[in-house]
């Protein structure tokens, strides 16, 4: 069996004093392509920037690829798309799509750096953004902005990839179009765990659900999440996820 990607064991969160996270276990192994969901306030976010090492549990052990989160360097290894940060781009300088990329590979090791403009290109083709590396950021669509910062965090080629919402805000078609660039980077091996409350659009890709109430109240197969009626209530809305096989 192939060693997990990411253990989270026990792990509890607090607010100042308000838990927001209890008790929470679970696994992704390589080849994964699991949706975190769960209704407003769950924890969703929090557990996500503990798995990156933003934030650290005061109980609890994380491991990344097998070593514990505090001795974990490699980092070049982790993907990283964080929530709303498309709606940054007004406030930052008036950076290129290249120049945005290009971020990506800071704190990566030389040999990754001192390729930085042929990686940057083959990445933007990669998210289906060639051409594009000259255009300023803050002229592009919501949904083209959200492939940039896709982009800059692929570009040093991560083994797993964390994204916390990346579609909110950006239209049905753009969200389609991102969550089947997605499907189709986690068939060519890339491990992925996203937070998300587009579950209609993200359904037909993904291979686990994992649903968080403080604590985890699910995580396993699709089909098998689907077939289960006690989990419809802490869906968003009228939303339910459809079976599909592969």
């Amino acid at each position: 069996m192939k060693n997990p990607v990411v253990e989270v064991e026990k792990v509890s969160f607090a607010y100042d004093e308000e838990l927001i996270l209890e008790e929470v276990s679970l696994r992704l192994f390589p080849g994964d392509f699991c949706a975190l969901i769960g209704p407003n306030g769950s924890g969703k976010s929090t557990l996500l920037k503990i798995m990156v090492g933003l934030l650290h549990p005061q109980k609890g052990r994380v491991k990344l690829f097998g070593r514990e989160l505090s001795e974990f360097r490699e980092w070049w290894r982790i993907g990283y798309v964080p929530q709303k940060v498309t709606a940054l781009v007004d406030r930052v300088l008036p950076l290129t799509v290249f120049e945005t990329v290009a971020l990506g590979l800071i704190g990566k090791p030389p040999s990754l750096r001192a390729r930085r403009k042929d990686l940057v290109l083959a990445t933007l083709e990669r998210v289906g953004l060639a051409g594009y590396a000259p255009r300023l950021l803050r002229e592009l669509s919501g949904g083209q902005q959200q492939r940039v910062f896709l982009a800059r965090a692929l570009v040093g080629n991560p083994e797993v990839l964390f994204l916390d919402e990346p579609t909110t805000g950006v239209d049905f078609t753009a969200q389609e179009r991102f969550y089947e660039l997605l499907g189709k980077l986690n068939r060519e091996g890339l491990t992925i765990l996203i937070v998300t409350h587009d579950i209609a659009v993200v359904d037909r890709h993904v291979k686990q659900v994992a649903c968080l109430n403080r604590r985890l109240v699910f995580h396993g197969e699709h089909e098998e999440f689907c077939q289960n009626p006690e989990i419809c209530g802490f869906l968003p809305g009228d939303h339910h996820l459809v079976g599909h096989w592969h």
